[in-house]
């Protein structure tokens, strides 16, 4: 039946394309657009799975400049729609840079129907596949732990952490962003963990936190007699991490003269210690973390484009922790237990007060901010419960909210996040879970069974 075939929308100004596209898809059900407005109004009423889109759009139909808009506002609005780029004139380099802002994939024209239609179905099938995956993330109801260490009930950490076991067994450099605090280390040792190279070393460095004359030594190693007081030889980081993982964190700190020479290291996998002549083979990945703006240093001239690029292999975004809706009470209710046998066993758990405060904070400082609160909070407590004053919270009157796709997105964000939260703070339990909401438990169980929640 036609209203269960999958959307399809087809962004095409050339209205006779328009027409060979349409009728060449009949698994689908196509919708046209051939401006800017019209694909975004089309993909906010219809939600569709795959998007073709012709980069040169009125009014740049000689272009890029309005396709390449489109394209940054598909990716915002829905980020998981499967977008498919038409490359015109031998335009590869522009197909590559829609590839690199999120594009699935690009097609040649003129168009070869059953080329495009071949990478259309794939596209669908990624997009359904993508789909059960969060679906089966979002279940929720208890503490949920990913590579090994990290706890989380959030779907947008538990893509994280797809995305880290997925390149984890590759020998793909790793750039993980994120803000201070978000688990960016934890993160790096999960690559390692879960790859090949499990049994070698794990070494971190904080490139920040040492002195620019040091940082080379520290990473390079130098030979006896190299400088004032190197009365030895020492290995530097890269060599100490052969066969290994090394986790450059705050990589952006690299002075600019040293990011020559990690950049060589990169590219022929030797390096030379300070003093000496001999290039040393060594097979170590790496995996690097910052909360910096790289390409805007890039433009700024502070740190290399080349360099960026093979460190970028594959860029992980570490979401902040208000954005992972529920994790801030799972983690919290985590650390105390830790705490609470280390430093004050009388404590159990939260008061009421307590996790509001939790929930509604904003966590400027992310995961380790919440850990240093949980921390103070069970040695300054004098009852069994942690209370909003022992965390030293304020009341935040934040009144967040991402820009969402139609109202009904934007109703069902609100309602995940609440259940979410509500869930988290009960521990799972139904019944406490719908008092906490206001709600009867049939009208919880009928929400859970609409959004996916399942316990």
């Amino acid at each position: 039946m036609a209203d269960t075939k999958p959307k399809l929308l087809v962004v095409e100004d050339d209205e006779g394309l328009q027409a060979q596209l349409k009728w060449a898809y009949e698994d689908f059900d196509v919708v046209l657009a051939g401006t800017r407005e019209a694909a975004l109004a089309a993909l906010r009423a219809e939600e569709p799975a795959v998007v073709t889109l012709d980069l040169g759009l009125p009014p740049d139909p000689d272009g890029t400049s309005e396709g390449f808009a489109v394209l940054e506002a598909v990716m915002a609005l829905k980020p998981d729609t499967k977008v498919i780029v038409a490359s015109g004139h031998g335009a590869r380099e522009s197909a590559l840079r829609a590839v690199e802002q999120g594009a699935y994939d690009f097609y040649q024209k003129p168009v070869d129907i059953d080329t495009l239609g071949l990478i259309v179905q794939r596209a669908y099938r990624l997009h359904r596949l993508e789909q059960e995956n969060r679906s089966l993330a979002q279940k929720v109801g208890e503490d949920r732990t990913v590579l090994g260490s990290m706890v989380t009930a959030a779907p947008e950490m538990a893509k994280v952490a797809r995305t880290i076991e997925r390149v984890a067994p590759t020998n793909v450099s790793v750039m993980l962003l994120g803000a201070s605090g978000t688990g960016k280390e934890l993160l790096a040792r999960g690559v390692h963990e879960s790859s090949d190279r499990k049994d070698g070393a794990f070494v971190a460095i904080n490139c920040a936190a040492i002195p620019e004359n040091l940082l080379e030594s520290e990473l390079f190693g130098h030979e006896r007699g190299a400088f004032t007081g190197a009365v030895k030889m020492t290995e530097g980081k890269i060599e100490m991490a052969h066969g290994g993982t090394l986790f450059l964190d705050e990589v952006g700190d690299i002075p600019l003269p040293l990011q020559v020479k990690l950049l060589r290291f990169l590219q022929e996998r030797t390096i030379e210690r300070i003093g000496g002549r001999k290039p040393i083979a060594v097979d170590t990945r790496i995996v690097c973390a910052t909360h910096q703006n790289l390409e805007a240093m890039i433009g700024e001239g502070t740190f290399r484009e080349d360099l960026f690029y093979r460190l970028a292999e594959i860029v992980v975004k570490v979401p902040t922790l208000a954005e992972r809706a529920g994790d801030a009470v799972l983690l919290a209710k985590h650390f105390l237990t830790r705490f609470a046998k280390e430093m004050n066993p009388q404590v159990k758990g939260f008061a009421a007060d307590a996790l509001a405060a939790i929930d509604g904070w904003g966590w400027p400082g992310n995961v380790r901010e919440l850990e240093n609160r949980v921390k103070r909070a069970v040695i300054m407590a004098d009852g069994k419960l942690v209370s909003a004053e022992d965390l030293d919270l304020p009341q935040s009157d934040k009144d967040g909210g991402d820009l969402a796709l139609n109202l009904k997105a934007a109703r069902e964000q609100a309602d995940r996040r609440m259940i979410r939260q509500a869930l988290a703070r009960s521990e799972g339990n139904i019944s406490n879970t719908a008092k906490l909401l206001g709600i009867s438990r049939p009208t919880l169980y009928d929400l859970l069974k609409q959004y996916d929640l399942q316990t």
